[in-house]
């Protein structure tokens, strides 16, 4: 009795470790889908992949512009607000380029090199830029990203998806695929071992009863 409680305890502690090891390697499917359909598209459609030096020509603030995007639903949202503006020298070789924050700073306003995430708050947005252009003024020398193959006359300041930041965004669900495969081989491995040993136990215990029945005669007429 004891030990069909072990075996239906050790057989739920097994349906459980499958389970979750499943679970972890659908969890890790659809974290790899997310990161696919994501992040993979900005990181493979950018086009500054170099690094270089940027030395700072000019900063313009510009009193207002005017910035319209569509937010996807069809209605189009209209913001007048102040606009950064820098100019910066590529790699010391004298040419003149637009520098942008990010790769979605050129898609949202071409014309501002700076734009803040909150542009409702007027004085709030001009603090902002002010404190950029001043920060940039401070450091008249940085590194900056380029297009190497010079489809973008542009440069960049910071890359949104850089190569470090790809390889962590596929660590995590790499890890969980990798911590699930080994749980279902496990509990495969312990489900092996389980039929194995239940296949010889019959055996041993037909031996066991073999023998008594043979030495039980000899002992008992040595009693006698």
């Amino acid at each position: 009795m004891l030990g069909k409680k072990l075996v239906t305890a050790q057989k739920r502690g097994e349906t459980r470790a499958l389970c979750l090891g499943l679970g972890m390697v659908a969890c890790s499917v659809m974290m790899y889908f997310f990161v696919g359909i994501t992040i993979m598209p900005s990181y493979v459609n950018s086009v500054w992949t170099k690094e270089t030096t940027c030395k700072l020509l000019k900063t313009n603030i510009k009193d207002k512009v005017q910035c319209s995007f569509n937010n996807g639903e069809g209605d189009e949202n209209i913001f007048q607000y102040p606009c950064l503006e820098v100019l910066v020298d590529l790699n010391f070789s004298g040419q003149e380029v637009m520098l942008y924050h990010t790769e979605e700073t050129q898609e949202r306003n071409p014309k501002c090199s700076y734009i803040p995430q909150n542009l409702k708050n007027d004085k709030e947005v001009k603090t902002l830029i002010e404190s950029a252009a001043e920060n940039f003024r401070k450091h008249q020398t940085f590194p900056c990203y380029y297009d190497p193959e010079q489809r973008q006359t542009s440069v960049i300041l910071i890359r949104l998806y850089p190569p470090k930041g790809l390889f962590f965004a596929f660590l995590w669900p790499s890890l969980m695929l990798t911590g699930g495969v080994l749980i279902i081989i496990m509990v495969k491995i312990s489900d092996k071992s389980t039929l194995s040993g239940s296949n010889q136990r019959p055996h041993t215990s037909l031996y066991s009863l073999d023998h008594c029945f043979k030495t039980r005669p000899a002992e008992y007429k040595w009693h006698l």
